[in-house]
């Protein structure tokens, strides 16, 4: 198996752990965390249902305002608090900056 397979295998199998103990309900959703080489992704998920709340994309050097507007949907959803899902990437860079950026515009995480 190459690196870049075994790096991706090892997130997955992080991934799953997270998901393990994390669940987003109605009130609580859970906010997921996809980043690729160009773009980082999130969304409000409720779990009970499998249904995406709200979403977002934003490019990877402006992902403290993705996650600025992922905070500005929810709010418009009536919703305050979400679970953080993640997604196996470690809390750094730009994950960090994006849960960041939906911290400062009120969503309680």
């Amino acid at each position: 198996m190459n690196l870049q397979k075994r790096k991706q295998h090892a997130r997955k199998q992080r991934h799953r752990r997270v998901r393990a103990k994390i669940f987003g309900t109605a009130e609580r959703p859970r906010l997921c965390v996809f980043r690729s080489n160009r773009f980082i992704e999130l969304q409000l998920i409720n779990d009970e249902k499998g249904h995406t709340l709200a979403a977002s994309r934003s490019p990877l050097k402006d992902a403290r305002n993705g996650g600025a507007i992922i905070a500005q949907k929810a709010k418009e959803k009536h919703l305050a608090r979400a679970v953080f899902d993640r997604g196996g990437y470690a809390y750094h860079g730009h994950v960090k900056e994006a849960v960041e950026g939906a911290r400062e515009k009120g969503l309680v995480i």
